[in-house]
């Protein structure tokens, strides 16, 4: 419950944010070109706050935290005051009007870029992308990976931690051949090809690293206890943060994977389990419990296990200086817009399934997840949000920003605007097509969590 709490909060206040910056650049670009704008509101539904200011215009905080609105003065759908006729949007020129609709999307890649350049300032804890196992017969084995080889690069683009490996390697998703430039454990480099025509993965059960055959290093789980679960059988029975489990009904256990798959196999059953304490050797018998997972019922204890060091130079931190943060800022979020891009196309060629599409409840994890990480997390992920937010109010659907612009774009050129009946058809079908996109997005996430 505190979980859902916890990624709830961080949701909102991720979307309050996304949104309000969004909206903020339809609201100062009009304002710019003389608009006058009635409303600017972040949510849906009952104001809970409102405010109006001298110039006007009404500012509210409504219930529903799933969008926002600017609305501005418009002769086709307002009756327009006398002597306001030169602040209505639809009597702008059609080039102020594509710059207050576009101010959205782009004040989204802006504040990604701002949003990276604090999180670069801060300092971003990582790990180097050391490959700790790789499955025999294997996309990456064949390919020649071996454990301990770091990969440097995929493609063109450098890769100095995992998520930029994990980043890169989707991007090839369709692709007959990845390139991938390794450092081996001597410190030779060398550029590997996989041959990923046939590379297929469910983002859902696994990583893209994992589909490909490999596994990132992290240091060995001991067998001494990191966390005890409040109410959690292990704390019913008596073990303790710090104890070390030696042995099992007097069976030696050799390490935590064997301890897990000891547990996990048999659930229902009462066990002695031997631990070291302080020095001093205890016996405690526990009751496995029971729980259903996606693998049938399994047994659990509710423990977590302590890790060995990190070995010297594996962690390191994304930290720079004000002024290089302002580059690595810049081309960090256009790689994410030219991704973002990439996955649409992907979309459309049946290279990536809709599966992958992610709502809200995704998001609200993914929220929740980088909130608890630290702050540099979290600019992270709304730096993410916010360029997906901007890419795909983009999209050349009515209803968007981009049908907007697309019918701009259309009377810029002819010199007359698109006729009312055409737009109201456009509305419809976009209407209709965002509603299963979204329908198809929420249906995932459900399916995630069931």
């Amino acid at each position: 419950m505190l979980s859902f709490i916890w990624s709830l909060g961080a949701f909102i206040v991720a979307l309050g944010i996304l949104v309000a910056v969004h909206e903020w650049g339809h609201f100062y670009v009009a304002r710019r070109c003389g608009v006058h704008v009635e409303r600017f509101s972040i949510g849906f539904g009952k104001p809970l706050w409102r405010r109006k200011s001298q110039r006007g215009t009404e500012y509210v905080i409504a219930a529903i935290p799933l969008g926002g609105y600017v609305r501005m003065l418009d002769g086709r759908v307002d009756e327009i005051p006398p002597g306001m006729e030169n602040k209505a949007f639809n009597n702008k020129p059609v080039l102020q009007r594509m710059a207050i609709i576009a101010a959205g999307p782009g004040v989204n890649f802006l504040f990604a870029i701002a949003a990276l350049y604090l999180m670069f300032l801060v300092g971003l804890q990582t790990v180097k992308p050391v490959v700790k196992t790789v499955e025999p017969d294997s996309i990456v084995a064949q390919a020649g990976l071996n454990a301990g080889d770091e990969i440097t690069a995929v493609g063109e683009r450098a890769t100095p931690d995992w998520e930029a490996v994990n980043l890169e390697l989707v991007s090839y998703i369709g692709k007959s051949e990845t390139p991938v430039t390794i450092v081996d454990q001597q410190g030779t480099s060398r550029t590997l090809l996989l041959s990923t025509s046939d590379w297929n993965f469910d983002p859902d059960k696994e990583s893209p690293l994992n589909s490909l055959g490999m596994t990132p290093f992290r240091p060995d789980a001991t067998l001494t206890l990191a966390l005890v679960g409040e109410d959690s059988p292990a704390q019913k029975a008596g073990l303790a943060v710090g104890d070390t489990i030696t042995h099992i009904n007097d069976e030696p256990v050799k390490n935590w994977s064997a301890l897990v798959e000891r547990i996990a196999s048999n659930p229902g059953e009462a066990v002695d389990i031997r631990v070291n304490r302080d020095g001093q050797t205890r016996t405690i018998n526990a009751n496995i419990a029971r729980r259903e997972s996606s693998q049938g019922q399994q047994g659990y204890l509710g423990v977590s296990p302590e890790f060995e060091e990190w070995p010297d130079g594996y962690v390191f931190t994304h930290q720079y200086g004000p002024i290089e943060s302002i580059s690595r800022a810049a081309d960090k979020t256009w790689r994410l817009m030219t991704l973002s891009v990439e996955m649409i196309g992907k979309l459309l060629t049946g290279d990536v399934s809709v599966k992958n599409l992610s709502g809200p409840i995704s998001i609200a994890q993914g929220a929740g997840v980088s909130a608890g990480y630290g702050l540099a997390y979290f600019l992270s992920f709304l730096a993410l949000i916010s360029v997906n937010l901007g890419i795909i109010n983009l999209l050349p659907l009515p209803m968007l920003d981009g049908g907007h612009l697309m019918y701009f774009t259309v009377e810029w050129i002819t010199g007359k605007p698109v006729p009312e009946a055409v737009q109201e058809w456009g509305f419809r079908i976009g209407g209709v097509l965002l509603f299963t996109i979204m329908s198809i997005a929420i249906i995932n996430d459900i399916a995630r969590i069931s």
